[in-house]
């Protein structure tokens, strides 16, 4: 198998979605996750794509997951409601949690959503493409377990915890933003660690406290936030919104999702959905959201920059090419998907060398 290997979006979604049914998943619930999957592994996430099936699968082995939760749905004031996962796989509660919010928002113009009993929910882009879909205006926080300092600390407490918002365009691109509170997301440490490649300076301490660019020792260790203080500061507030304010773990409670086996996560999320034309009619709206990307595509460029774009535009564009060309499967990724689907009698599609479009 050479280094890398290039697979249809479509086989690979085929194959995630067999294996988490065999699993005891639902149809449907495994459609879902596989296709969220294979969505960031597309828009050039690999770090929250079908790498993570191994995982996932081992811990609802293990039963820290539950493979058909009863998500329940409690609407507690006029625009908000609260959903109890269930320990269900997060994609579950959270995708069923947004379109509440959607459907709150059609009503009151607002819709609030906060989900407790909930694990890891993937990529949360997923969740602001969703509303974009619906045309709605959305912002997604999580909590997750430790993987940063407080400001001034030199141990883990708050989660890597990224915030996700998305704003429907006009003519033109949306606006779809997905951040981790570290300077860049510990699932591309761990990444890294798995292809034995090393960090960059300035991402991460070993277990020590010490600065590393073995990805190993950092995805052990301690992330450090991006921004310094800004970025502890930011993931404070999604601790305190979707761990303290939803019911979920909080403060350092999260279960890790790698390292952690003694009780189901228990991870918190909040999204919010917003109908764009509470203050002026849909067609302005849409209007004013292409007068901006306009004036943006004509600013005045720095040195060396050729274009500049919305955020959400270049994994947009990654996808289009992903689906031309194959998603990039590095040969170790591929060895841990095929003796994960010889356990489950699943096949791992056989890939290519070569770009799909150079094959041709």
């Amino acid at each position: 198998m050479t280094d890398t290997s290039y697979f249809r979006a479509d086989e690979l979604t085929d194959y995630a979605a067999a294996m988490f049914r065999s699993a005891g998943m639902t149809d449907a619930d495994a459609a879902l996750i596989a296709a969220d999957l294979v969505k960031a592994n597309l828009r050039g996430v690999d770090s929250h794509g079908i790498s993570r099936i191994p995982m996932y699968l081992d811990r609802l082995r293990q039963g820290l997951v539950n493979p058909r939760p009863e998500v329940k749905i409690n609407r507690v004031a006029g625009a908000v409601a609260h959903v109890d996962g269930d320990n269900g796989m997060g994609f579950i509660p959270s995708h069923i949690a947004m379109d509440t919010a959607c459907d709150i928002a059609a009503e009151m113009g607002i819709g609030l959503v906060g989900v407790h009993r909930s694990t890891h929910f993937g990529m949360g882009a997923c969740y602001a493409l969703r509303a974009i879909e619906r045309g709605y205006i959305s912002m997604i926080f999580t909590n997750s377990s430790p993987a940063i300092a407080m400001w001034g600390g030199r141990t883990s407490f708050l989660g890597a915890s990224p915030i996700a918002a998305g704003i429907p365009g006009g003519k033109h691109a949306p606006y779809v933003m997905d951040m981790a509170m570290t300077v860049i997301a510990r699932g591309k440490i761990r990444l890294a660690a798995m292809k034995g490649d090393p960090i960059p300076e300035g991402l991460a301490l070993d277990i020590d406290g010490n600065p590393t660019t073995d990805a190993a020792k950092a995805f052990e260790g301690v992330c450090l936030p991006f921004g310094g203080v800004k970025g502890s500061v930011l993931g404070t507030l999604m601790d305190l919104m979707s761990g303290v304010l939803t019911g979920a773990n909080f403060g350092g409670d999260v279960k890790s999702l790698y390292f952690d086996s003694s009780e189901p996560q228990n991870v918190g999320h909040l999204f919010f959905a917003i109908r764009p034309d509470l203050f002026m009619s849909l067609t302005d709206f849409s209007a004013r959201m292409d007068t901006f990307y306009e004036r943006i595509k004509d600013l005045p460029r720095a040195a060396g920059c050729d274009e500049i774009m919305l955020p959400g535009e270049p994994e947009q564009r990654r996808e289009d090419q992903r689906l031309r060309d194959g998603i990039p499967v590095t040969a170790n990724v591929a060895a841990d998907l095929v003796a994960e689907g010889h356990t489950a009698g699943v096949a791992f599609p056989v890939g290519q060398s070569v770009p799909l479009t150079a094959a041709k």
